[in-house]
């Protein structure tokens, strides 16, 4: 499997990334090799290796949640570009 210019500009696309031609060429390059890669983990012999989520037995730490006091809203919303019934009033991001 190989990755080519057109799959970068795809994905390129879907994230909504206007990409140079250099850039177009060196992606290209960069994930035809972590593809290589991939390729080499796949040939590697893994009969009797019990399967794990993390390379090393690690524990989630936890802590109480605690409420700390934040800015008035009415301090935030003077940073804001716009603002629309208390909030901050973004662009659209999707279509």
């Amino acid at each position: 499997m190989s990755i080519t210019i057109k799959d970068v500009e795809h994905v390129a696309a879907l994230a909504r990334l206007e990409l140079g031609d250099q850039e177009k060429e060196r992606f290209t390059e960069q994930l035809n090799a972590i593809l290589k890669y991939a390729e080499q983990l796949d040939q590697l012999d893994t009969d009797g290796v019990e399967p794990t989520s993390h390379a090393m037995p690690l524990v989630n730490v936890m802590r109480e949640d605690a409420v700390k006091p934040s800015l008035p809203i009415e301090k935030v919303l003077l940073n804001a570009p716009d603002e629309e019934d208390g909030h901050i009033k973004v662009p659209a991001v999707l279509e």
